[in-house]
């Protein structure tokens, strides 16, 4: 990756930011894509702490990225309802909404958050 890509990401994620604050009521789901792995991580920023975080490298199941990315996205929200937490907001990362952070997205809607 060039330094004007990752440069261009950090202003978009600084823009996503501005908008996106985790509170205790309503923590942040935050998406990382690299290029073989996806991380999520559901934070509460007014107390600085992970709630919850999953990943496609602890055991996610499917024939393709999207497919892992959507398990990483229910084992999420399954942890997430363990932690009590039912409504986030969605911190995509200055990522594109599309491809494998909006399967992770996707799997945490059917896994019960609402964003």
């Amino acid at each position: 990756m060039s330094s004007r890509q990752g440069s261009a990401r950090a202003r978009r994620h600084l823009r996503v930011r501005k908008r996106s604050v985790g509170t205790t009521g309503r923590p942040r789901l935050a998406v990382y894509r690299s290029n073989r792995q996806i991380y999520a991580q559901i934070i509460d920023d007014s107390a600085g702490r992970t709630l919850a975080a999953a990943s496609s490298l602890s055991g996610a199941e499917g024939p393709d990225p999207k497919a892992r990315a959507k398990s990483v996205g229910l084992r999420l929200a399954a942890q997430a309802k363990e932690a009590g937490v039912e409504r986030v907001t969605f911190d995509r990362g200055g990522f594109q909404y599309h491809g494998r952070v909006q399967a992770v997205a996707e799997g945490a809607r059917e896994g019960g958050l609402e964003f």
